[in-house]
C-alpha cells in the first residue's frame, strides 16, 4: 500500500508543516494532500512544496468545485504540474451546501453534473485537440446564461499542459461513487473503512463498466483508492481516542446544515445512529464539550490507528487489506509519520 501525508487546512495562522512532508517524502510516502474549507486554499501550499521536495506527489483532498471555475482549476493544475516535474493530482469535491452557497456564492445545484462537467471541462484544457466549449447540464462554456454579452469565445490553454494529470473525486454517494469510477482516475472516499469495500464495489463497478462501454480501459487495474487515517503514537489508547473526539463532534455535529451534514449521514450508516444525533443535537445547543464526550469510542477507533507503535502496527493490516491502494496518514507527530512507514515497509528515499 502506498503511503500519503494528510496535511489538511490551516487554522487560524497559516501553517505549512515543511519539515514534516520532507520527512515523510525521505521515508518514501507516495504522496502529501492539502485541504480546504473557508480559509486556507489547497492549491497554494502545493506551489510552495513543489519547490522544496523532489519526488513526492502533490495532491488536493480536495480543491472545492464551487470555489473555482473548471478551467481556472486546470490553468492551477497545469500550473504547478509544471513546476513540479509532472507531480500534481487534481482531487475534486462539492463540499456541502452552506460552504457552496454561504462562503463561494454559488448554488448547490446538482453536484452529479458539476463533478461530471467539471471534469470533461478540465481533461479537454489539458489535452488542447481544439478551443474550449462544453454544453453540460450544469456547466456550459462559453457561457450564456443571465448577464451574458453573448460574446463569449472558446479558447485553448496558452500554456501545453502535462495531458496525463490524475484527476480524483472525493465521494461517498452511490450516484457520485459510480461516476468517478467512470470519469476519474481515482477516488478519495469519505467515511472508508476496513471492512467497507462491500458497500461500495458494486457502484465501482457499474462505473468501469460504463467508461469500457464508451472505448476506455477502466477497472480495479488502473484506478486508485486513496483513504486516510488519523494516526497518533500514545501510550494511553483512551487518552489519544478522547483527544480525537472533538474533532469528530465539530464535523457530525456543526460541519453542515442540521438537515444536510455528510458527516452525520456517514455515522448513520456505520450503525451509530443515536450517537449521530446526540452528538449533533448538543453540538448545535452550543455544548460542545458534551457533544464531544457523546462520541463513542468504537467510532473513533473504527477510523484512526492509534495508542503503542505495536498497536498501530497491528491494526495498520486491516487498513492494508482494505482494498485501498493508497493510505493518507493525518497526524501532527513526526513519530507518527516514522512509525507507518515502518507499517507500510517502505523504502526509505537514500537522498
Amino acid at each position: 500500500m502506498k503511503l500519503g501525508l494528510s496535511i489538511g487546512y490551516s487554522g487560524a495562522q497559516m501553517d505549512l508543516p515543511v519539515e514534516r512532508v520532507q520527512l515523510a517524502e525521505r521515508l518514501g510516502y507516495d504522496s502529501v494532500w492539502t485541504a480546504e474549507a473557508y480559509g486556507s486554499d489547497a492549491v497554494t501550499p502545493l506551489a510552495y512544496l513543489a519547490a522544496v521536495t523532489t519526488r513526492i506527489k502533490l495532491g488536493t483532498a480536495i480543491m472545492q468545485v464551487a470555489a473555482r471555475t473548471p478551467a481556472n482549476a486546470a490553468m492551477c493544475a497545469g500550473t504547478i504540474d509544471a513546476m513540479s516535474g509532472g507531480r500534481f493530482i487534481a482531487g475534486l469535491g462539492v463540499s456541502g451546501p452552506q460552504i457552496v452557497e454561504g462562503w463561494y456564492g454559488r448554488p448547490w445545484g446538482k453536484p452529479y453534473y458539476w463533478l461530471k462537467d467539471y471534469v470533461a471541462i478540465m481533461r479537454k484544457v489539458f489535452a488542447r485537440e481544439e478551443a474550449v466549449s462544453h454544453e453540460g447540464k450544469q456547466i456550459t462554456l462559453p457561457f450564456d446564461g443571465d448577464g451574458a454579452l453573448g460574446v463569449g469565445k472558446p479558447l485553448r490553454s496558452i500554456l501545453h499542459m502535462n495531458q496525463d494529470i490524475p484527476i480524483y473525486i472525493g465521494a461517498g454517494a452511490e450516484s457520485t461513487v459510480r461516476l468517478t469510477a467512470e470519469v476519474a482516475d481515482g477516488w478519495l472516499p469519505l467515511g472508508f473503512v476496513p471492512g467497507s469495500m462491500p458497500e461500495y464495489a458494486e457502484w465501482l463497478e457499474q462505473g468501469f463498466a460504463r467508461a469500457q462501454k464508451a472505448g476506455v480501459d477502466k477497472g480495479y487495474h488502473n484506478f486508485e483508492i486513496q483513504t486516510s487515517v488519523h494516526v497518533e503514537v500514545e501510550e494511553d489508547v483512551q487518552a489519544a481516542l478522547d483527544r480525537l473526539k472533538p474533532h469528530d463532534a465539530l464535523y457530525v455535529g456543526g460541519m453542515g446544515h442540521k438537515d444536510k451534514n455528510f458527516h452525520k449521514e456517514m455515522m448513520i450508516k456505520r450503525g451509530f445512529g443515536d450517537a449521530a444525533d446526540r452528538i449533533q443535537e448538543l453540538y448545535l445547543a452550543g455544548r460542545k464539550d458534551e457533544a464531544a464526550a457523546a462520541v463513542p469510542d468504537e467510532w473513533v477507533d473504527s477510523r484512526s490507528l492509534v495508542g503503542p507503535k505495536a498497536r498501530i502496527k497491528e491494526r495498520y493490516k486491516a487498513w492494508e487489506d482494505s482494498g485501498a491502494t493508497g493510505l493518507s496518514v493525518r497526524t501532527q507527530q513526526d513519530e507518527a509519520v516514522v512509525v507507518m512507514a515502518e507499517a507500510a515497509r517502505l523504502n526509505p528515499n537514500p537522498e
